[in-house]
């Protein structure tokens, strides 16, 4: 597949898929990460979801033939591999098993989803940032480190708040001795309580 495919890089902060275009090609990243997110003509955003080399994009279109759902933003420079409607049906045709990697990836992206509606549904602000914290976190050493950098306004464009809001329960969190940030990046120091 990939002598068919076009390779492109992008800076970061480049949008390489606006939502409403016309969904006719497959994004595989190569190198750097990406951000899938909604937004409304007032700027505010929601991130739906982060990938990173390895990870691919902008296959819903490709089955459904409906414009993009989301828009994506490059989060550092990334290189991608770019592979045409044509030329991933015609590849699907010869191979059944990318089709049922697909299929499999698209089915991953149903579940997330899902458990975002619970999370959006069933969690207060408070309950929606502690488990996008824990979700982020990755264990060195006994220590949870969250190794994105991440902005306050990053947080609530994920979890789906004000970025007030989550200001005040970061500055909580650091006072009660749960949390870390140095350099926007978070270490979870503590166990965090289940309610703020």
């Amino acid at each position: 597949m990939t002598e068919r495919a076009v390779t492109r890089t992008y800076p970061k902060g480049a949008i390489i898929v606006n939502e409403g275009d016309e969904g006719n090609s497959l994004f595989v990243i190569q190198s750097g990460s990406v951000k899938t997110f909604l937004s409304d003509e007032n700027g505010r955003e929601v991130v739906l979801s982060t990938r990173s080399a390895g990870e691919y994009f902008g296959d819903m279109a490709l089955f459904d033939d409906e414009p993009r759902s989301a828009s994506v933003m490059t989060l550092e420079p990334c290189k991608v591999m770019i592979i045409s409607k044509a030329q991933l049906r015609e590849v699907i045709s010869e191979d059944a098993e990318i089709a049922l990697s697909l299929l499999k990836g698209l089915a991953g992206r149903v579940r997330v989803l899902t458990e975002n509606v619970r999370t959006l549904a069933l969690l207060d602000v408070f309950g929606r940032l502690i488990k996008t914290l824990y979700s982020l976190a990755k264990e060195k050493d006994g220590v949870l480190h969250i190794d994105q950098r991440l902005t306050q306004q990053d947080l609530a464009s994920r979890i789906g708040a004000s970025r007030e809001m989550v200001s005040r329960i970061m500055h909580d969190l650091t006072e009660g001795g749960y949390i870390e940030t140095k350099a926007k990046r978070i270490t979870i120091l503590k166990k965090i309580p289940s309610n703020w």
